[in-house]
């Protein structure tokens, strides 16, 4: 099922067909770089399950994106239901993976301000998060692109003291304005 599209991009269901190249970009080092760890083949496969359960019990989800050009799966762009331990959980979450083949084109800004557009139109969200560890300078700049603002800094719950990824930028969108 195609969901909505953009100029260069397609954002649709995922299907089984995208498991091997979504796996592919799991347990790609460069991917991963500000995630706590590569995923493992079954870790990817249980993330992938996640995002269809999320569609049968929302109605939303993680995007597969797709060039519309070739058809290739390039990642994932759309939302999802955060839920760990913090003071603006449970919220929407608007995030974004792509293969690193595709990078600096600006195809996550233009899907994920998609994902917002429509949203507006279909989706009954109030607010939109978005966050990342403080030193993804990358998606934090994607976020202020698509017209989030800075909420505050957090040190992520599911994550070591130690860890360098613990400390997150917290982004945010009132749905309309």
């Amino acid at each position: 099922m195609i969901y909505f599209e953009t100029d260069r991009l397609r954002m649709r269901a995922f299907e089984t067909k995208d498991l091997l190249d979504f796996k592919k970009m799991n347990e790609d080092p460069e991917v991963m770089k500000y995630f706590p760890k590569i995923l493992t083949h079954e870790e990817t496969t249980a993330f992938y399950e996640a995002i269809m359960d999320e569609f049968q019990s929302y109605g939303y989800g993680l995007y597969a994106a797709e060039l519309k050009e070739t058809g290739e799966f390039i990642g994932f762009i759309g939302f999802h239901h955060a839920t760990f331990e913090a003071d603006f959980t449970p919220c929407v979450e608007i995030g974004w993976r792509l293969k690193k083949e595709v990078w600096g084109k600006g195809l996550a800004t233009e899907g994920a301000k998609a994902c917002l557009e429509y949203a507006e139109e279909n989706l009954q969200f109030e607010n939109v998060y978005s966050f990342t560890a403080e030193i993804n300078t990358r998606s934090e700049r994607i976020m202020q692109k698509i017209g989030l603002k800075k909420v505050k800094t957090f040190l992520h719950p599911k994550l070591e003291l130690n860890d360098p990824l613990k400390p997150h930028v917290l982004y945010a969108l009132k749905v309309g304005d």
